[in-house]
């Protein structure tokens, strides 16, 4: 992720040069930012995470019932550190932590965080889906690049989410005739390597039977709820902090959020992925803040709500006594 930083980093350089750009206003940008604003909205980024921690307990219960909130938000906050430091391959690591920390097997927790995966997706094209709605309502003139997003974001959403959708119903309805089916498929291995993967096919299907409750299903739209309620109160502080964008109300929040979180998804043509990237054509052509301070908000915004998790998940790293190369030892380890 820090890579994807840099190379986001560098584009704004590119563009800001070619375009020319105001040092001065970009640092003041950052200086008459409201920290008390910017502390509030680290707070809540924070908070977010535990949000996420309450519905991963939902699925975590019904295999691991002595499981303990503190342990699966220490194994959170680490695991959300090794994506910064570790790109995306750091992924594996919190599933692995908190496979550990509950005392369960990892193939359980690794189909937990498909689960979480495909809840976060619907959550986010929910809020895209209206971001399009709200641009296209207001008739704004945006450059070639939003363009793009605009008449593909429809088609996008609706797929991914009907995609979604079945996979949730496949797996809440069928799991069961899917275990058995795997298990055939299985048989065509020896019988050494059929032994060395049932095990972990059945904490696999474990994993993804944890939720075939309806009061399970409630849990989890409800904490998905909650966490992205959260982290649209910590964007809203994030504008407040800033005077070229404290005017902003919740739909222009909303529509930040919902593209930021689109540029996350897919790559866009001429520029690519990259949170800071979008966040700064949203900011400019949307809201038509000048590139300098578009900038400072869109660096801040990416150093809080993805960095802000870090020193908290270092402190917790060293507690639980994983170094640098621990780190690295879990996420191969984790990937295998």
């Amino acid at each position: 992720m820090l890579a994807a930083a840099a190379v986001g980093c560098w584009f704004l350089i590119r563009r800001a040069w070619v375009n020319g750009f105001d040092s001065e206003a970009f640092l003041a940008t950052l200086r008459h930012a409201d920290w008390r604003w910017l502390v509030a909205a680290w707070v809540l980024a924070i908070a977010s995470y535990y949000g996420r921690v309450l519905r991963w307990m939902v699925m975590l219960r019904p295999i691991a019932p002595a499981a303990r909130v503190a342990d699966i938000f220490a194994a959170t906050a680490i695991g959300f550190s090794a994506v910064v430091l570790l790109g995306r391959p750091g992924e594996f690591v919190r599933p692995y932590l908190i496979a550990r920390a509950a005392q369960v097997p990892v193939a359980s927790q690794l189909a937990a965080w498909l689960l979480e995966r495909i809840y976060d997706t619907l959550i986010v094209l929910a809020i895209f889906g209206y971001a399009l709605a709200a641009v296209v309502q207001s008739g704004q003139k945006v450059g070639p690049t939003l363009h793009w997003v605009l008449q593909t974001g429809g088609w996008f959403t609706g797929i991914t989410c009907t995609l979604c959708m079945a996979v949730l119903i496949g797996l809440q309805r069928y799991s069961d005739r899917l275990e058995d089916r795997l298990r055939g498929a299985l048989t065509i291995l020896k019988e050494h390597h059929q032994e060395r993967l049932l095990p972990v096919l059945a904490a696999a299907m474990d994993g993804l039977r944890s939720t075939r409750s309806a009061k399970s299903m409630a849990l989890l739209y409800g904490y998905s709820a909650l966490e992205w309620f959260i982290i649209y109160l910590c964007y809203h502080a994030l504008f407040l902090a800033f005077p070229a964008t404290t005017q902003l109300g919740v739909t222009s929040t909303l529509v930040y959020i919902g593209f930021v979180a689109f540029g996350g998804f897919v790559q866009i043509p001429g520029i690519g992925g990259g949170f800071q990237i979008v966040a700064v054509l949203v900011l400019t052509e949307f809201f038509h803040i000048g590139m300098e301070q578009a900038t400072g908000i869109a660096l801040v915004t990416w150093a809080i709500t993805l960095i802000g998790i870090m020193p908290l998940g270092v402190i917790l790293a060293f507690r639980e006594g994983l170094s640098w190369g621990k780190l690295r030892e879990v996420e191969r380890e984790a990937s295998i």
